[in-house]
């Protein structure tokens, strides 16, 4: 428990930012999730589309700090990658 006023407030704000990151962390695995079963469906349109609407999804996070710059290009590339090999 915490002891003091900045402590009990440092705790309130944590939980927030904790469960706003949570979220996001959520969106993002979602949207590269369509990109997976779209390549996986074999639909290339479709895979480009969901694909466009994920980079901005996870370079928002990179923004935010809540993951890694270098994870988030790891993640980018190895999409556009499965989606280039696409016949």
């Amino acid at each position: 428990m915490a002891n003091t006023k900045s402590a009990e407030k440092a705790a309130r704000q944590a939980e927030e930012h904790r469960a706003r990151n949570v979220a996001l962390r959520s969106r993002m695995r979602t949207a590269m999730r369509d990109v997976t079963v779209a390549i996986a469906g074999g639909d290339k349109k479709a895979a480009e589309t969901t694909y466009r609407a994920a980079v901005p999804l996870i370079d928002t996070l990179v923004n935010k700090r809540i993951i890694h710059r270098n994870k988030a290009a790891r993640h980018k590339s190895r999409l556009a990658a499965r989606i280039r090999a696409m016949q």
